[in-house]
């Protein structure tokens, strides 16, 4: 079993997501040990790709700076490797398909495993393909985090049965990005997820404010937040770490009880 557990062992769980090598690799170990500084459950951390299609502006920028900063792949698992000697907070990688795919499969996975990341966000992977991808993290024990979407319908079933380390439930059709407003009928969806799973299941996509994190929380055993911290390191660059102590803690302090 991988650490994913214990992200949701003591209530509901906040999981913060970065991108990795924005700034800079040496400024995201900085960002995400202030994230767990201030309450964070589980790391996401984002793989930047050219093309990263499930993103809204806020990461597709994010993507660019941490490419134009000299970001790859290998210096992300160094970058977690060195985390690993500081924290156990379950991390988790989300990238696209392409990049695992040219690093070779097996090649990714025994790197997972060798660096402490503990699961895998796929956007561009249909559940219906994921078969040899998952074979493959399976071996190295790492986990395919599943995504679940409001279209999900009928699907619902056959991937929350198969679900590995915490399922992913998308709050909002379109890309990633703060939203006013989520008008998804979660509790519908969660009322089915849980019929058919007992692993976790937390809620991303647009959640921004304390007010959305706890009225979610109520429903959904996480919540998940990337584009208003991607948007602090954006506006305050090398000097958000501080920044990003405070949203998370506030963030934190909303959903507990919940």
């Amino acid at each position: 079993m991988s650490r994913i557990h214990t992200a949701f062992e003591k209530g509901k769980a906040f999981i913060g997501f970065v991108t990795g090598g924005d700034p800079s690799i040496e400024k995201s170990e900085e960002f995400i040990l202030k994230m767990v500084e201030a309450g964070a459950d589980l790391i996401e951390i984002g793989v930047p790709f050219s093309d990263p299609i499930a993103e809204g502006p806020v990461i597709q920028a994010a993507n660019l700076r941490a490419l134009a900063a000299g970001t790859t792949t290998d210096r992300l698992f160094e970058l977690t490797a060195s985390l690993r000697k500081k924290t156990q907070v379950p991390i988790v990688f989300l990238t696209y398909l392409n990049p695992v795919f040219k690093y070779g499969y097996q090649r990714f996975f025994e790197r997972c495993r060798q660096c402490g990341v503990d699961g895998l966000i796929i956007p561009d992977l249909p559940y219906e393909e994921k078969d040899d991808v998952a074979e493959h993290a399976g071996a190295y024990d790492v986990d395919i985090i599943s995504l679940i979407a409001p279209t999900s319908e009928d699907r619902i079933r056959r991937i929350a049965e198969d679900a590995k380390g915490f399922l992913y439930v998308v709050s909002s059709m379109g890309v990633t990005g703060m939203r006013s407003e989520i008008k998804t009928d979660l509790e519908s969806m969660m009322k089915t997820v849980r019929q058919y799973s007992a692993v976790p299941a937390a809620v991303g996509f647009g959640i921004n404010t304390p007010d959305q994190a706890r009225q979610i929380a109520k429903l959904a055993d996480g919540i998940i937040v990337g584009s208003a911290i991607v948007k602090l390191c954006q506006q305050y660059g090398e000097d958000a770490a501080e920044p990003i102590y405070e949203y998370i803690h506030s963030m934190k302090e909303a959903i507990k009880g919940k």
